[in-house]
């Protein structure tokens, strides 16, 4: 999950430890969501595939690797939409202002 955002460790309580975890799963899983909607849309636009042709064997193994990508993305937070999800929803006495 993304971990650029700067937490002040002496600030954390083991509440704040579950809830920071929690949270960075969840927008980690909100942004291959996003990630994963976004390369559905890129496919239904392209008629036919690779060869030009559409079967429903194909079309599952596309969906699948998408889903994959998607969450292998989202976890690393590539867009940094995660990272922004994390740094409004924590509690502000956690986050520091970056320098």
């Amino acid at each position: 999950m993304p971990e650029a955002i700067t937490l002040n460790p002496a600030l954390l309580t083991p509440q704040d430890d579950k809830r920071i975890a929690n949270l960075k799963d969840a927008a980690g899983k909100f942004e291959a969501l996003l990630i994963a909607q976004m390369l559905k849309s890129a496919r239904e636009t392209d008629s036919g595939g690779w060869t030009g042709e559409t079967d429903q064997a194909g079309s599952s193994i596309l969906d699948m690797a998408e889903q994959h990508l998607a969450e292998l993305l989202g976890a690393q937070g590539s867009l940094g939409l995660a990272r922004m999800v994390v740094k409004q929803l924590s509690p502000q006495k956690l986050t520091e202002p970056r320098p």
